[in-house]
């Protein structure tokens, strides 16, 4: 972790934060649901392509979140994100962004704001990042066996789901911890 941190950094000072992004959509997720014992109920499934992406971020120790939804994943909507991120890092610490290694979280034109370091999870490893349990909890409660008409009720559906997810720090703290972020 010290080979991350810039050298004016103290571990006291750090912020782990997990960062992921996940497609809601037309073709969304279909989840259980409550029916009388004996039928089988029916869930809609669309066949169309609108979509939106939830950059979401999470710091278990600080119980807080940001997020943006954009119409892409790319270099230009991880740049938009980051600085997202770095906006909620209190004053005099610093945040350490876990994430996966997709492309754009890769590419050389990011811009790294001061007070954030990127550290990158194996290759094939989505379990190691708690964000993925965000995006489970999001889609089963908020997401799943709906029908999105517009790019705009996807939107707004995206947005209502995390905003009500960002109002539970005790949720984010305990969908997200890790054991051996503790040793920070």
């Amino acid at each position: 972790m010290q080979e991350v941190l810039p050298s004016h950094v103290s571990l006291a000072q750090v912020d782990i934060w997990f960062q992921d992004e996940s497609r809601i959509g037309q073709q969304g997720s279909q989840t259980r649901i409550w029916a009388k014992r004996g039928t089988r109920p029916r869930v809609v499934k669309q066949q169309q392509f609108l979509y939106q992406y939830i950059y979401g971020a999470v710091c278990p120790s600080q119980k807080t979140c940001a997020a943006l939804v954009l119409p892409y994943a790319n270099q230009h909507g991880m740049q938009k994100h980051l600085e997202e991120i770095s906006s909620h890092v209190p004053q005099g610490r610093h945040g350490v962004v876990v994430m996966d290694q997709a492309g754009w979280h890769q590419t050389k034109n990011l811009s790294i704001p001061k007070n954030l370091s990127i550290l990158h999870l194996p290759p094939y490893s989505p379990e190691l990042n708690p964000q993925e349990q965000v995006w489970y909890y999001l889609k089963d409660h908020y997401l799943a066996n709906r029908v999105f008409k517009t790019q705009e009720e996807i939107l707004n559906a995206c947005c209502e789901a995390w905003n009500c997810f960002a109002q539970m720090p005790h949720l984010i703290a305990s969908l997200t911890t890790r054991a051996w972020t503790q040793l920070f």
